[in-house]
């Protein structure tokens, strides 16, 4: 494969996750030229601030405001918990820029070295599914931004009755500012700016969950290659030299820390979005049954677009816990490669070698949420998890039974 090819693979690999993180000013590099870094820090300070400033601040002033009509609160918090998770990326992301920049160095390395085809292929393999989840994220959050906007002027299908904001003038993001929005020209600077900040804070949120996954999917694809090499390790004529490469290959996925990077960068994110996922899970569900139960205000659309946004809540959860049982299962596959190498046919000092990869590979690797516990499929389908939603859905059910009476 020529130099050409490898950046051409490069390129197709990381370059809408790049695309994606640049415009917001968070992917993490080291420029030397000045003005790019600038510029850089001038994006990423831009969009905090229309974050924040213009989302965050007025959609909590919002919740205060309706605090105490259930259904105002479950509409305001759709959209406030989300910008929320927003903001916690983009300060998780700058800060730990510098430790992320060397899982970016390691993905260009990996790609630009010599490999055979076969660690090509399932290098490209998993670089195809983050681009088809890049894809999808975008088409999902632009859908949901048109969704939104389009919904200002079907007030009568998607609003509500109670709403506080004016029927004719209200805005994408239910939210309350200090000033008089409803005269011209301030309602249309508000909605433009609106608009502005719904585009950044979207480009956030999808453009830091794919990077998340194509860190883990590409740590995945080397130690899946690793598992290649260990099966044919015994084959090979140069036994020592490979054995030696492969060590250390294997020494920089666990002990240069590559895995545990991504767990320090992203555990507390990961930890607010299953937070996340159980408050405005619950929060659906409580509403779905009272309107089940319960002659409420509630349209067929409203009530489609409820259930859409928790089932969307529950396959991105799914996604995360799916990940993280992919690298559990890519490091048993080393340590079990170990055991089914043809070691009975080696010399003694040359078999007892692989003891290093066999002791390093005992332990899973796995990502946490909040260092609490590991981010998995049986995790996501076990008991203690269920429990948290259960007994999430009962505290709100109690709190709002008080809110009523």
């Amino acid at each position: 494969m020529n130099r050409s090819s490898k950046y051409n693979d490069l390129e197709w690999a990381i370059g809408l996750h790049r695309c994606m993180l640049k415009i917001i000013g968070l992917w993490p590099q080291q420029s030397k030229n000045q003005h790019k870094e600038f510029f850089s820090k001038f994006r990423m300070l831009f969009n905090a601030t229309a974050i924040v400033l213009i989302l965050t601040i007025p959609a909590l002033a919002q919740l205060i405001k309706v605090w105490g009509d259930m259904i105002q609160i479950i509409d305001n918090l759709q959209f406030t918990l989300p910008i929320l998770v927003a903001t916690l990326k983009v300060f998780i992301m700058w800060y730990k820029k510098r430790a992320l920049l060397l899982l970016t160095n390691m993905i260009i390395k990996d790609w630009s070295r010599v490999k055979m085809d076969e660690e090509r292929n399932v290098m490209l393999k998993n670089a195809r599914i983050t681009r088809l989840f890049a894809k999808s994220g975008i088409l999902i959050t632009v859908l949901a931004a048109l969704s939104r906007i389009s919904s200002v002027f079907f007030k009568q299908y998607f609003g509500h009755v109670r709403n506080l904001t004016n029927l004719e003038r209200s805005l994408p993001i239910p939210a309350y500012y200090w000033y008089d929005i409803f005269s011209s020209p301030k309602y249309e600077l508000t909605y433009f700016t609106q608009i502005i900040g719904m585009a950044g804070c979207g480009l956030t949120y999808i453009g830091v969950d794919n990077f998340f996954g194509l860190l883990i999917l590409h740590v995945c694809g080397q130690m899946e290659n690793l598992h290649l090499r260990l099966l044919h390790l015994g084959k090979d004529p140069d036994f020592k030299a490979v054995l030696k490469y492969n060590v250390k290959d294997h020494i920089r996925l666990i002990s240069c820390r590559s895995v545990e990077i991504i767990d320090d960068a992203f555990n507390l994110l990961l930890l607010g979005m299953i937070g996340y996922f159980c408050i405005l899970f619950s929060l659906f569900g409580f509403l779905i049954l009272t309107t089940v139960n319960q002659d409420t205000q509630l349209s067929i659309a409203q009530m489609s677009w409820y259930f859409s946004a928790g089932v969307s809540l529950l396959m991105h959860t799914c996604l995360y816990c799916a990940v993280g049982e992919h690298l559990v299962n890519q490091c048993e596959k080393i340590h079990s490669a170990t055991y089914e190498c043809i070691w009975y046919t080696l010399e003694p000092k040359a078999a007892r070698n692989l003891a290093v990869i066999m002791v390093c590979a005992k332990k899973p690797l796995n990502i946490t949420a909040g260092k609490i516990f590991p981010m998995t499929m049986s995790t996501f389908c076990s008991v203690s998890f269920v429990k948290h939603i259960k007994y999430g859905i009962i505290l709100y059910l109690n709190h709002n039974i008080k809110c009523i009476f």
